[in-house]
């Protein structure tokens, strides 16, 4: 950044407001929520805040116990937090770069660790991805947000978006996968030959397919997941 002296370093680095609504990027990588009602984020992403804000770990039976119970097999990277209040709320993942986008009574398929942040206008079902969870390590879930208003998610570096066409299939990593249309169906490929090209190359490579017409947006980055049952 250089050297500044200390009004000049406070004065590059304060907080802007830029009037673009309630969710508003400071930087690639820092959230602004203007908070005036209810958000949910990803719990442990809250990196400062000011006003007056509750937050709230979502309670086990607050989206019913089919909710409760996909949480469950999904681990850590599911949970939620609900922030309520006025005020502003500052949000950020590790050093992931931060997309938001505005859905228009559109539907969207995102990794469940990716997912930052969304308004509670939004619906959204956990799904697992069929014949593949219990395969790898965490992360092999997916939410599936839909409807009207803003969801936040995140990535490793700036996010590249693929088309999908008929015959023309998509095959990714499951670790560098972001997101999907909500019409495609992932299903899972196996190619013993590719371990060492394709993915962490330990034992089978499994991929991710995605076949029909839509869109896979990835990222320059194999991300490993951790669960936890705590």
């Amino acid at each position: 950044m250089g050297i500044y002296s200390l009004d000049e370093f406070v004065n590059k680095t304060s907080q802007q407001e830029k009037g673009e609504g309630l969710f508003e990027l400071e930087n690639p990588y820092l959230l602004e929520v203007n908070l005036n009602g209810t958000i949910w984020s990803k719990a442990g992403a809250m990196v400062a805040y000011r006003g007056n804000v509750k937050f709230t770990r979502e309670g086990i039976l607050e989206h019913g116990a089919a909710k409760m119970f996909k949480k469950f097999l999904t681990g850590e990277g599911a949970r939620l937090m609900k922030a309520e209040g006025k005020g502003a709320v500052y949000l950020a993942d590790k050093f992931k770069t931060i997309s938001v986008i505005n859905l228009e009574n559109q539907s969207i398929c995102v990794n469940g660790n990716d997912v930052l942040a969304f308004e509670p206008s939004i619906k959204w079902d956990i799904k697992l991805i069929k014949r593949i969870a219990g395969m790898l390590s965490g992360g092999l879930f997916n939410m599936h947000l839909s409807g009207k208003g803003m969801i936040a998610i995140t990535s490793y570096f700036d996010p590249v978006t693929l088309k999908v066409t008929p015959g023309n299939p998509v095959i990714t990593d499951p670790n560098a996968t972001i997101a999907w249309s909500s019409n495609l169906q992932p299903e899972l490929k196996t190619d013993i030959s590719l371990k060492t090209f394709f993915g962490r190359g330990s034992g089978e490579s499994f991929q991710m397919q995605f076949s029909g017409e839509g869109f896979v947006v990835i990222q320059p980055f194999e991300e490993v997941y951790y669960t936890s049952r705590s």
